[in-house]
């Protein structure tokens, strides 16, 4: 939609008609008016001055009326998102303590920061993206101060504040700035071989954002491997969940890199894991467990290609016990691979029905990720798909 909301209202007539596949005539027809009427209204020899007019055009087109007009939200979301990195962007680069500069007020308890660094991470897991880019900046600085006065308590919820700033800048498509905070979160977690795996779990996802998945696929397995229990039927669950989760990560990467059968075999190597760690559990906010495998096992199907497995395998895995007890972020996320994959089996009722899902659920996973947008934009292309679907695209401006 590049340009068209400064388009004049009759242009934005004739580029959604053109969207929806209709002729001139056939849209005259459904108006109860004249080809002759819906040319000069195209070419802007007639105005379109009634909103009752505008409303029943708006409703043939399967569009809201405020597109037509030229008010959608699409600038509004964009601009929030670049100044919300941007916000964050800053923080990282303060540099308060390097630079000795004094602190504004007292520095938090450690027990009050990781409370703070938890409530954070729900509010992510929570897919409340905007206020999560909110509370990062203040979590980063008091995080740094706390860490600065004891150096040892302090660092897990340094490493944690660095890892939820990491993930919820993937989620804005920054994946530059987050590589700045994930290269933190690992150096602040050297020497702790726990905290080490739990920070490579975000680097795996800015990796792939970043399209170095053959990068992402060593290094996930280099961290895996380190943090495995040496006895494969062991293992401590908390570190089952990380290893088990690194594992997926080095999956999705082959799978993306076009190594389908290391993608296959991870993905089996995680699920004997997360056999033992069960669902329902969130070790290190990985949510790991069979039912987070199944999804990945998911996911790489589609990143292979296999689209009618996804399909097919997705069916089964929502009606599970382990669906509702992931977290929102997790759910519609997944939503967002399974409508590639309706899209790709040629069913765009089905990947409009799964986006409408993730819309409901976690409505900043649709509308704040660029990700999102996108896939809403290529299934409303399709002329089959739902009215559901046409209504968000519409409010959202993309189509």
């Amino acid at each position: 939609m590049d340009g068209i909301e400064l388009l004049p209202v009759g242009r934005r007539v004739a580029y959604w008609r053109g969207r929806r596949k209709l002729s001139q005539q056939v849209l005259a027809d459904r108006l109860g008016k004249s080809k002759s009427w819906v040319d000069k209204v195209e070419r802007g020899v007639r105005s379109l001055d009634k909103v009752s007019t505008l409303q029943e055009i708006a409703a043939v087109l399967r569009i809201d009326t405020a597109v037509l007009l030229g008010r959608d939200i699409q600038p509004t979301e964009a601009a929030e998102r670049v100044e919300g990195v941007e916000r964050i962007r800053a923080a990282l680069s303060t540099y308060e303590i390097a630079l000795e500069r004094p602190a504004a007020h007292g520095v938090l308890p450690v027990d009050r920061l990781v409370r703070q660094a938890a409530h954070v991470w729900t509010t992510f897991q929570h897919a409340r993206y905007p206020q999560v880019v909110d509370l990062v900046p203040g979590l980063l600085a008091e995080a740094q101060r706390t860490h600065t006065r004891d150096p040892g308590a302090g660092r897990v919820p340094l490493v944690e504040a660095y890892r939820v700033t990491g993930s919820v800048l993937v989620k804005l498509d920054a994946p530059d700035v987050a590589w700045l905070a994930v290269d933190r979160a690992m150096l602040a977690a050297t020497g702790d071989r726990v905290l080490v795996a739990a920070a490579a779990v975000q680097l795996g996802q800015v990796l792939r954002a970043s399209g170095r998945a053959r990068v992402a696929k060593s290094v996930m397995l280099s961290a895996a491997y380190r943090i495995a229990p040496p006895v494969s039927d062991a293992g401590d669950p908390a570190e089952l969940s990380l290893c088990g989760t690194l594992l997926v990560q080095a999956a999705l990467a082959a799978a993306r890199d076009g190594d389908d059968r290391a993608a296959v075999d991870l993905v089996d190597e995680g699920g004997e894991m997360a056999a033992r760690v069960g669902d329902g559990h969130d070790h290190y906010r990985t949510g790991f467990g069979p039912t987070a495998v199944e999804l990945a096992r998911i996911a790489v199907a589609v990143e292979r290609g296999d689209a009618e497995e996804a399909v097919a395998r997705h069916g089964r895995v929502t009606v599970q016990d382990g669906w509702r007890w992931l977290s929102v972020e997790h759910r519609a996320a997944y939503l967002m691979d399974v409508a590639r994959a309706y899209l790709h089996t040629d069913d765009p009722v089905g990947a409009g029905r799964v986006l409408v899902e993730a819309d409901r659920i976690a409505p900043a996973e649709i509308r704040q990720r660029p990700a999102g947008r996108d896939i809403v934009a290529q299934v409303v292309r399709e002329s089959a798909a739902p009215t559901t679907l046409t209504h968000l695209a519409a409010a959202l401006g993309v189509g």
